[in-house]
């Protein structure tokens, strides 16, 4: 493997959605033989009523889900105050970081709010708007 690319919300939902830019990321990716993942709690912020679930359970099953262990959940809790934010405003975007920076190297995250993510990973994580 030669790093990991962490789909946001946004970046699965574009997924479910097949938006070209997503499904060209997700090619791309395994031409490379990046692995592709999300958190297991971004499936509960993108999940959609109005889409299928059949759709959504394919575009799901085309990434790696990583779940919040412990060791996540408290580098996400300590991501927020590093950075001088507070509140559950930022919970799950500190939860994509912390999976971000967990990951093999080098790591990018794909999202709708990059502002938040850059300040929250870092400088050790590429992030990009989609």
């Amino acid at each position: 493997m030669s790093g990991t690319l962490v789909l946001d919300c946004e970046g699965l939902s574009k997924l479910v959605r097949r938006v070209p830019e997503l499904t060209e990321w997700l090619a791309a990716a395994e031409a490379e033989d990046i692995r592709v993942v999300t958190s297991s709690v971004t499936l509960v912020e993108a999940r959609d009523p109005r889409t299928d679930q059949a759709r959504f359970d394919y575009a799901v099953s085309r990434v790696n889900i990583v779940p919040p262990t412990e060791a996540i959940a408290r580098h996400a809790g300590e991501l927020p105050a590093a950075a001088g934010l507070h509140g559950h405003k930022y919970a799950l975007d500190a939860i994509v970081a912390a999976t971000a920076l967990a990951s093999p190297a080098p790591a990018t995250v794909l999202t709708s709010d990059p502002e938040e993510l850059l300040v929250l990973c870092g400088a050790g994580i590429r992030v990009i708007k989609v």
